[in-house]
């Protein structure tokens, strides 16, 4: 399995921007899609984004759309979230997840590798 580390996480207020990082171990031909998820207290956990690694492709959660944006540096083996505008329903512990498979709906079934999480808090 992929190991995955997640950095970038903070307190913010609302209207305020952070970048999440995703540091992979090493990036293989069967890891074809890295997704971001996110999980508040009480509530399950969500996908935000995915890209897949080899195109590029993007897939965004509609409560995200044109407010959030995915990335890669694949000479890092790294995936970035770039969070502008966030809102208090933003906060959230956030995930990201390796999969070997292509990742059409932002499915958290389908990832079998993840990082520890970083913390997002945006207040009002």
């Amino acid at each position: 399995q992929v190991q995955l580390v997640e950095s970038g996480g903070g307190s913010v207020q609302a209207g305020g921007s952070l970048r999440l990082s995703c540091a992979a171990s090493a990036y293989t031909s069967s890891r074809k899609s890295i997704g971001w998820f996110r999980q508040a207290p009480g509530k399950e956990r969500e996908g935000v984004a995915r890209i897949f690694t080899g195109s590029g492709l993007t897939l965004y959660a509609d409560s995200v759309k044109g407010r959030f944006t995915i990335s890669q540096d694949n000479a890092k083996n790294t995936v970035y979230l770039q969070m502008n505008s966030l809102k208090p329903e933003d906060s959230a512990m956030y995930y990201c997840a390796a999969a070997p498979l292509y990742d059409y709906s932002l499915n958290p079934a389908a990832y079998n590798s993840w990082g520890q999480g970083t913390q997002v808090t945006v207040s009002s």
